[in-house]
């Protein structure tokens, strides 16, 4: 490990470097993968090699997704806070206090943070302040994502989000009263993707569901045949999600049609799947990255790493970026799978990269978020 990351480990709860010369806003990625289809496609402009532009230790390990407002980061813990820091700087603004670790990737919609805790709660946080507007019981912990919707496309937004107590609920934004709920025979551990009206996810009951957005009744079911660990990314009517039997899969979200199964690759996919226009971009616990075509699945191009990759890849024009269990997080051509970069922090990385304009936020197993730049010439 770098000396320099072992230096960041000497010290808490602090910003631990400053790299100067971003923008005031430095763009938005409010969610898990960046958008509510889970595309995990973010704005275009990353480019290599990139600097540590600031480091900020938390008391705990962190496998939550950072997100951004423009301003602000936010991001779990597994020592059970929100934090909040300046995306200029790393410097914290605030944090809040769960009842257990947070895995889950916050929501930052209207000025409000949406996060889930291992405690069971879903909660609805001031952005600006982190002041607890309400919270929502849930009878499982929380360890995916929260997703929102807006009926008929206008007015009041409903929080989605899946517990271990094997449902999906729905929560209007506002309030946090219950809207609906909906049950699976398992536990739900991604973010459900929302398109077209429609509620899509999967768990470990080994279906992919497609539910109303407005009534909470499910449309179809897929079978994946093995339970689903991570979230669906949906295109037009398309959902291509991993499951934990070593396979791709992609459905037709109206029908519940497998359009297609990749081969098996040995080890399961606890991954996310990104989504170019042509191309579907994964990772595997057999430690290797998987670009197969969105047509076909057929294969692209592989890139092994020394570990297991859990983390989610997102793309940023012709680069892919993603971490690993082996303590490394890599930039890689999203065209030929090419190594274009890579950053040793030196422990496990299973938290997806956040992308704004020309910044990268992702944390780690050490318990740091770390925001990556463009190098600057000295």
């Amino acid at each position: 490990m770098r000396r320099a990351a072992k230096f960041l480990l000497a010290l808490g709860g602090v910003v631990l470097a400053c790299h100067p010369g971003f923008a005031e806003d430095l763009g938005t990625w409010p969610m898990f993968h960046g958008n509510p289809s889970l595309t995990g496609v973010g704005p275009t402009g990353l480019t290599e090699p990139l600097a540590l532009a600031w480091s900020f230790k938390a008391e705990g390990p962190i496998k939550s997704s950072a997100v951004l407002d423009g301003q602000r980061v936010f991001v779990g813990s597994d020592d059970g806070n929100v934090y909040a820091l300046a995306a200029s700087s790393g410097k914290k603004l605030w944090s809040f206090k769960t009842g257990d670790s947070v895995e889950a990737t916050p929501l930052v919609l209207e000025g409000v943070v949406y996060i889930g805790s291992a405690d069971g709660y879903l909660y609805a946080l001031e952005a600006a302040r982190g002041t607890l507007k309400w919270k929502y019981k849930t009878d499982g912990k929380i360890l995916g994502g929260a997703n929102y919707v807006r009926p008929g496309g206008q007015g009041a937004a409903r929080i989605l989000v899946g517990s271990y107590d094997n449902r999906v609920h729905c929560v209007d934004a506002s309030t946090g009263k219950a809207v609906w709920t909906f049950e699976t025979s398992n536990y739900i551990n991604g973010t459900p993707a929302v398109a077209g009206g429609k509620v899509i996810f999967g768990g470990c009951d080994g279906s992919l569901h497609v539910v109303d957005c407005a009534t909470g009744k499910e449309l179809v079911a897929t079978e994946a045949g093995e339970y689903i660990p991570g979230s669906p990314a949906v295109a037009g009517t398309r959902a291509f999600v991993g499951h934990y039997g070593s396979q791709v899969l992609c459905a037709d979200i109206v029908s519940g049609t497998v359009l297609w199964r990749s081969k098996e690759r040995g080890a399961p996919f606890f991954s996310s799947p990104a989504l170019t226009e042509d191309a579907v971009i994964i990772g595997s616990r057999n430690r290797r990255v998987y670009c197969l075509a969105r047509e076909d699945g057929k294969e692209r191009w592989v890139f092994a790493t020394n570990g297991d990759v859990d983390s989610s890849p997102v793309v940023s024009g012709q680069r892919a970026a993603f971490g690993s269990s082996d303590g490394r997080l890599y930039v890689v051509d999203a065209t030929s799978g090419k190594l274009l970069w890579s950053y040793e922090i030196g422990k496990a990385i299973a938290a997806s990269p956040a992308l704004g304009r020309n910044l990268l936020v992702i944390g780690a197993e050490d318990g740091v978020v770390y925001a990556f730049g463009p190098k600057k010439n000295r």
